[in-house]
């Protein structure tokens, strides 16, 4: 949508997803509303595990030799910083990758 000539007009704030249908997204935010607090946490939590599978396997492939305790530092070192990481697994991250 355009308004104003060829300004484009600005994302809509009331949507979350501007790929998604509203009513597919209106569905998704009542289902959201009707889980209770564990349903909602549990989803949460599985998100956060197929996040980090998926960045598991781009750590494998961006590092095929590397060993299990290295992906799993490399993928530690993705939400720590690097000083923690230094002073916690003795990893730097800036020599090692990330």
């Amino acid at each position: 949508m355009r308004y104003g000539g060829d300004v484009p007009a600005p994302h809509d704030s009331t949507r979350l997803f501007e790929d998604t249908p509203p009513e597919v997204e209106a569905r998704m935010v009542e289902l959201w509303r009707r889980a209770t607090p564990s349903q909602r946490l549990a989803k949460i939590l599985g998100l956060g595990r197929a996040l980090n599978e998926l960045t598991r396997a781009e750590l494998r492939r961006r590092y095929p030799d590397a060993t299990a305790r290295e992906t799993e530092l490399r993928l530690a070192s993705r939400n720590l910083d690097r000083d923690t990481m230094i002073r916690a697994f003795g990893w730097d991250p800036d020599v090692h990758g990330r």
